[in-house]
């Protein structure tokens, strides 16, 4: 008998117990058989072995291992070469699991996805979830119950995509539920992989690089929960976050919006805080302002008011100067007209009596009708009324001058004038405490007394 190493494939037990398979061989690829035996193993023997192997690898005898076993080689005239196992190594394959899945970790390390999902921030609200399970797993079922049975009342909508989670076909429909969420990533916010227990030997399909590499490069966080808190899969490593069961998946995502809102609450009650002292602080502030402003707004009155008293003073000198100034404006203007006038009457006299020394030269001569005397009647009449014309306008012009600078006309526009027994106060120091002052407004007068405060 010898030791020969294999992969096996096609494992089946019929009812009388024997067991009946055949061993492969692969080429570098791992794709394709580039050899191939038939074996068996007699039931009394296959029943020892199978018992010893799995309490030792934790996984089932089954196809898809790569195993050591104790052969002997026979050859049948009609069924040809075949091998009779009587013997296995369960030590060889925990080796060869070890060594496959670090070869497996080690090319995604060196392809730089190994961490890539690990790295994507999971939102703080992680509640819309992609599921891949078997819709008939347990394993569902109890991640869907804790999900709607949180205490907190927390809302989380998911959707399933169905899969295969175990056996040959498990890696190409993992595979393919990831290619259909990554169609509608966007309304969701982490996947979810999951199922129930099972074999140890279940789990190899967690094991293949192509599902590693998907999920490691896969642009939502990746949960796992597969059943096995013993057993770290390649899916488990590359994987952003891995729990022990669906279960435990359920309440990783129930902790974090508990973690969120709690975070929500903590804000709330710091803004709060912030807010009631920010108040307290400013009207500490408007109080300190309105001590301020009683103390100062009684000096700042009590200026304005001198700066008023003052601006009063200064006011009546200016109209006191004004009206000074005007005097000496209606004294020369009043010189003027009754000069101009003399003049008109003085030169009007010389016209007129010129008329008259032409008209008595002529009557005496007897030189002149009765119709000559009419007309230069006339024509002294029109030439005294023409130059009673002009002067008339300009007597008009010299009266609305007049009225317009008078002290009335002034007075119509708000100011006043300030006299004391009949004389017009120019300056503050004319008044002593006692005196009597007459305010002269345009529509009237009133009295008042003065006193030092």
């Amino acid at each position: 008998m010898i030791w020969v190493q294999g992969e096996t494939s096609d494992v089946r037990v019929n009812q009388n117990g024997h067991c009946y398979l055949e061993f492969i061989e692969k080429d570098k690829s791992g794709r394709n058989i580039i050899a191939k035996a038939r074996a068996m193993i007699w039931a009394n023997t296959f029943h020892l072995l199978r018992a010893y192997f799995e309490s030792t690898t934790n996984q089932s005898f089954a196809s898809g291992l790569k195993v050591m076993v104790q052969v002997s080689i026979e050859f049948h005239e009609i069924y040809g070469l075949s091998l009779t196992i009587y013997d296995i190594d369960p030590a060889y394959t925990l080796g060869d699991q070890a060594l496959n899945r670090a070869r497996i970790l080690k090319q995604l390390e060196e392809e730089g996805v190994l961490t890539l999902n690990k790295e994507l921030e999971l939102s703080p609200l992680p509640n819309r979830i992609a599921i891949i399970s078997s819709p008939t797993a347990a394993g569902y079922e109890d991640f869907c119950n804790q999900l709607e049975a949180n205490t907190y009342q927390f809302a989380f909508y998911t959707k399933l995509f169905s899969a295969i989670m175990q056996g040959e076909r498990a890696e190409d429909s993992i595979i393919s539920a990831l290619e259909r969420i990554y169609e509608y990533q966007d309304c969701f916010d982490a996947v979810v992989i999951i199922r129930g227990g099972g074999a140890t030997s279940e789990l190899s399909c967690f094991d293949s690089y192509l599902l590693a590499t998907n999920c490691a490069q896969f642009p939502l966080p990746i949960i796992t929960g597969i059943g096995h808190e013993r057993d770290e899969t390649v899916l488990d490593i590359v994987a952003h976050t891995r729990a022990k069961t669906p279960t435990a998946v359920a309440e990783f995502l129930i902790g974090c919006l508990s973690n969120t809102s709690n975070e929500i609450i903590d804000i709330q009650a710091q803004i709060i805080s912030s807010a009631r002292e920010k108040m307290q602080n400013e009207t500490e502030k408007l109080k300190s302002l309105e001590n301020d402003f009683s103390f100062w707004g009684k000096s700042w009155y009590k200026d304005q008011s001198n700066i008023l008293s003052s601006l009063k003073i200064t006011l009546k000198k200016e109209i006191q100067s004004y009206l000074k100034d005007n005097e000496n404006i209606f004294k020369t203007l009043e010189y003027s007209i009754n000069k101009e006038i003399g003049q008109i009457i003085k030169n009007e006299h010389s016209n007129l009596n010129s008329y008259v020394n032409i008209l008595k030269k002529a009557s005496s001569k007897n030189q002149i009708d009765t119709d000559t005397i009419a007309q230069l009647n006339d024509s002294l009449k029109k030439i005294v009324l023409r130059k009673l014309d002009n002067k008339k306008e300009k007597i008009e012009f010299y009266t609305k001058y007049i009225e317009l600078i008078s002290p009335q006309h002034i007075l119509r526009k708000g100011y006043t004038l300030t006299l004391s027994q009949g004389k017009v106060i120019k300056s503050a120091t004319e008044l002593s405490e006692g005196d009597i002052l007459t305010t002269r407004f345009v529509d009237g007068e009133i009295d008042s007394v003065i006193k030092n405060d």
